[in-house]
């Protein structure tokens, strides 16, 4: 395989034509101008990525002393693409570490690219199973409960969206403990929204709306990702993963409109949008994840378009009860250069979906379910954690997936929170 090596300067390295270019090819060399005074200078890098992959490059390798392990991972991010998600060849000291990372963001990001028909609720269990347990060996075990079963032990979130399709919907649990004590407490839990493909059900989608609705199982190869990358990273403690999975399909067994689902804690929910089965899911999740008396749980979804709009696909949206929590979540994702934007949520934001049958709604029966749909949701899910909220952090990721390549992403996953809920995890005590 052919390898282009990439140089950073400083400087103008072409005096000619290109000399304010961001990248310049220079005697089969690639050069990147990054300007000292840029305000955005990994996000320039990533787009140099992108302008690179552009050129048709197809392995690039960071050669010089000039690079630091942040200005490498920009320009990855934005190199890598569908088929070279792992074509880069890092230097330095933190070179071993950093490509570690980027197996790691390539594996969830080719996991959420994957079709409906490779990619259904069972395999994205078992996926996940056969890599975390090539990570981690004998440290963990794993329980699948599939299909009726999640009747039998109250998961009826899980089983009333995915119970249309003919692929059964499961939870799956994975517990990491590197401490060989079964008493060992659980510092933290990551719950994941694993809708492999998403039709909106008795809801249903527009075409365009559903096109990419394969991606909606990002959530999961998020937390799965951060689960992976702490495990490389050296993570010590005891974890569980908690994936909700389901297809959210039609058939004369779909739920509907107006169905009212009771959960294991005895908060009833009437179903006022099929197509808000995200939070139906997660609520299983976050039951099991309280249950173990973690101090820290976090979700990850691909929940709602209000999300989307208002960070318009750049940022991982964040909501929690907990401010020094979610101000501890804010400092780790700049720190690790992950976008990141906090949105309002109070408990009050749980009462924002009445229903006359039940104790609260899913959505509300109009488009995006009104102003404030992405609190709206995030207060909906406040219903199943533990302690009020503390120790709760939910990731609308908004920025998982782009249907559209960008100047700074190719088109399909990103990946984007894996390192920040990866450090969160580590820093769990």
């Amino acid at each position: 395989m052919t390898t282009t090596s990439l140089f950073l300067s400083n400087q103008p390295p072409s005096t000619g034509w290109q000399a304010n270019n961001l990248i310049q090819v220079i005697d089969d060399h690639i050069h990147v101008y990054l300007e000292p005074e840029s305000l955005y200078p990994l996000r320039d890098l990533q787009r140099a990525g992108r302008k690179i992959d552009g050129l048709g490059v197809k392995h690039i390798h960071f050669d010089g002393d000039a690079w630091s392990a942040e200005q490498q991972w920009a320009v990855a991010l934005g190199f890598t693409s569908i088929g070279k998600l792992t074509n880069v060849d890092f230097s330095g000291e933190q070179q071993a570490e950093l490509s570690k990372k980027l197996a790691v963001y390539a594996w969830a990001r080719d996991l959420t690219n994957q079709t409906p028909a490779e990619l259904y609720p069972l395999s994205l269990a078992e996926k996940t199973v056969t890599y975390l347990s090539g990570l981690a060996g004998d440290n963990i075990s794993t329980t699948i409960t599939a299909g009726e079963a999640l009747v039998e032990q109250g998961w009826l979130g899980i089983y009333n969206v995915g119970k249309a399709s003919a692929n059964p919907p499961c939870l799956l649990e994975v517990d990491y403990n590197p401490t060989g004590d079964s008493q060992a407490p659980v510092t933290a839990c990551l719950v994941g929204k694993g809708i492999t493909f998403d039709s909106g059900g008795y809801s249903i989608k527009s075409n365009a709306g559903m096109f990419d609705m394969k991606c909606d199982m990002g959530g999961a190869a998020v937390v799965a990702g951060a689960f992976a990358l702490a495990i490389e990273q050296g993570l010590n403690k005891r974890v569980k993963l908690y994936l909700c999975c389901a297809e959210n399909m039609i058939n004369g067994h779909a739920y509907k409109l107006g169905d009212v689902i009771r959960y294991k804690n005895g908060v009833t929910m009437e179903v006022a949008n099929t197509d808000a089965e995200g939070r139906i899911v997660l609520a299983d999740g976050l039951l099991a994840a309280g249950d173990t008396g973690a101090p820290l749980i976090i979700d990850a979804a691909t929940l709602t378009g209000a999300a989307v709009s208002a960070t318009g696909g750049d940022y991982s949206a964040l909501f929690s009860l907990d401010q020094q929590t979610a101000d501890q979540a804010i400092n780790v994702a700049r720190a690790v250069n992950e976008p990141i934007w906090q949105l309002p949520l109070e408990q009050w934001h749980q009462t924002k979906c009445p229903s006359a049958f039940a104790d609260t709604a899913n959505s509300r029966p109009i488009p995006g379910g009104g102003p404030g749909g992405a609190s709206n949701a995030a207060g909906f899910l406040s219903r199943f954690v533990p302690n009020q909220g503390k120790g709760w952090l939910h990731f609308d990721i908004a920025a998982a997936y782009h249907g559209k390549a960008n100047e700074l992403w190719a088109v399909g996953a990103t990946g984007l929170s894996i390192a920040t809920i990866a450090q969160l995890v580590l820093d769990a005590e």
